[in-house]
């Protein structure tokens, strides 16, 4: 795999994930700390999901969100572009769906809430991404996205760089298979765009009233925005 960029070759990446698929969720687990499962829980409740509702998790990997998001009664369906992710979470109690984040086997307006857990890093182009997820949503829907930011205050963004990140990489590759993977997830998370700028790119897809929330001191951020009605 080679060094993340914003040209990610979604192939290369779709690869890297159906390699390091069975282990991920342990992994994920393991670098986070733990985190990752609080993440997830302040994602589902900003989601707000309601019984009756259809609810797209997109980059679901193997449906581990997907299968929290469904338990207030919505209708929720797993995408992920990585087979081997999906293949891995083949015993959850989640519809599963191979999907393009760009390209997305869904007819219009078919969502009231779109999700995405970690996953919009890893798309060859984000505001293009943004744009064809504002087609399967209902007018007045909803788009959740949580994904690693960038902490606003200095003291703890210099710990993260410096220190966090690289104990995060060696965790990841003492528990993965491929070790070049988790080179490739942190340069990408170095790479991301901080809370504001991710925040203007939402908007420039079309989306409006987009706001964030900042958890665990901002190294992971929660963005919401509606598609006009």
């Amino acid at each position: 795999m080679s060094r993340a960029s914003l040209d990610k070759d979604p192939r290369d990446v779709a690869a890297m994930f159906d390699d390091v698929a069975s282990g991920y969720d342990r992994a994920n687990s393991v670098m986070t700390f733990g985190f990752d499962r609080r993440w997830r829980i302040t994602t589902g409740r900003v989601l707000g999901a309601k019984r009756g509702e259809r609810v797209l998790d997109l980059a679901a990997g193997t449906g581990v969100s997907t299968v929290e998001f469904s338990q207030a009664g919505a209708w929720c369906v797993a995408a992920d572009f990585s087979l081997g992710m999906l293949r891995s979470g083949k015993h959850r109690d989640v519809p599963m769906v191979a999907a393009d984040a760009l390209r997305l086997p869904f007819a219009d307006e078919s969502f009231d809430a779109v999700t995405i857990a970690f996953g919009l890093r890893n798309f060859v182009d984000t505001k293009a991404a943004l744009t064809e997820i504002a087609r399967v949503v209902k007018p007045g829907g909803r788009l959740v996205i949580c994904e690693v930011s960038t902490p606003p205050f200095a003291p703890i963004r210099l710990v993260h760089e410096k220190v966090l990140m690289r104990a995060l990489t060696w965790l990841g590759k003492r528990q993965s298979s491929n070790p070049e993977a988790y080179s490739y997830l942190a340069e990408s998370m170095a790479a991301w765009p901080d809370q504001r700028r991710l925040g203007e790119i939402i908007a420039s897809a079309g989306w409006e009233n987009v706001e964030w929330l900042n958890l665990t001191f901002g190294v992971v951020a929660v963005h919401r925005a509606t598609k006009p009605e």
